[in-house]
């Protein structure tokens, strides 16, 4: 068996309950509502076995490695969870983040002992971080198509004076700006996300000085898959104008960023989400409205984000 990619020093894990299960994509999602349809004669029961343990916890312990070839299948999948039916190739993105692995890195399973009871596939992956130097990687088709999807939305959803601004800085070749992607399942807790910012600002730093792709980048965009309550905002020329305050983030800590961005707007996904990515989201019981938040970030603003991040993410 091959050995594992490089280990990157991300910390300890974080446990999550056994009643929120990790958020596995859309095949797995299908074959539980399949499973669902099979044994609903004993759901009745099932649910009173959930109720007893509901307050119970399981440690999962969660390592970072370098981003390998054996990753393509789950860092696509997680692609698609961000990007739903929008036209954009996560297949050569995908191959695009594999071939400059001197940054970005997957978290995975801690491996167990060949003894232990524990059924862990040790080629899942449970999240990613990693960036896309759209400057850099002006002319291929993900790059285009990225920028093309967010200036088609910002037009639909912004004042023109908002999407000429974006549409200069995406064309400025002298101020690269890199896509930053952050994307894990739903219930990996926000904490593993200091340790993998702080070990992607140090490669991209590295890269920087060793001249290495990604390198230098002037702005940081961002696509986060965020919430509203439904029915609360009707107005599709008002989702750019949504509060703060009101919107949910999947990724906890990109909130920080929100709040440092020069440029930020909002724009429904309700109709590209199915029942498996988008139609199960309520919070105590209050349906909510999928949405994805654009922001542009400048660089020099990671210092002050990155000190948020340690002072609500520490452990």
């Amino acid at each position: 068996m091959a050995s594992r990619p490089k280990r990157r020093a991300v910390g300890r894990g974080a446990s999550r309950p056994l009643d929120a299960p990790v958020t596995r994509p859309e095949e797995e999602a299908e074959d539980e509502v399949e499973d669902e349809d099979e044994d609903g004669e004993d759901s009745d029961e099932d649910e009173d076995e959930d109720d007893e343990v509901v307050d119970e916890e399981v440690n999962v312990e969660f390592e970072a490695y370098s981003i390998s070839h054996n990753d393509y299948d789950g860092i696509k999948k997680l692609l698609q969870q961000l990007f739903l039916k929008a036209p954009v190739n996560t297949a050569e993105l995908t191959d695009l983040l594999i071939q400059q692995n001197h940054i970005g890195s997957v978290i995975k399973q801690t491996e167990v002992s060949e003894d232990s009871d524990d059924d862990v596939d040790e080629d899942e992956i449970f999240g990613f971080i990693s960036l896309l130097n759209l400057t850099e990687r002006k002319g291929t088709q993900c790059a285009e198509q990225i920028k093309e999807l967010i200036l088609s939305f910002c037009e639909k959803n912004c004042e023109q004076r908002v999407v000429e601004q974006l549409d200069k800085l995406l064309r400025d070749t002298s101020r690269p700006v890199g896509f930053l992607l952050s994307e894990r399942f739903i219930n990996v807790p926000a904490q593993i996300a200091l340790p993998l910012h702080q070990q992607l600002q140090k490669e991209l730093a590295e890269a920087h000085k060793t001249n290495k792709p990604c390198g230098k980048c002037y702005f940081y965009l961002l696509i986060s898959k965020t919430f509203v309550e439904a029915g609360k905002n009707n107005s599709k020329r008002k989702w750019s104008n949504q509060k703060k305050d009101e919107l949910m983030f999947a990724n906890a800590e990109e909130e920080f960023f929100y709040e440092k961005a020069i440029l930020k707007f909002n724009y429904s996904v309700q109709e590209d989400s199915d029942t498996c990515l988008g139609g199960r989201w309520s919070f105590d019981d209050v349906p909510m409205k999928p949405l994805r938040t654009v922001m542009l970030v400048p660089c020099d603003k990671m210092n002050e984000i990155m000190d948020k991040l340690k002072e609500y993410l520490s452990v």
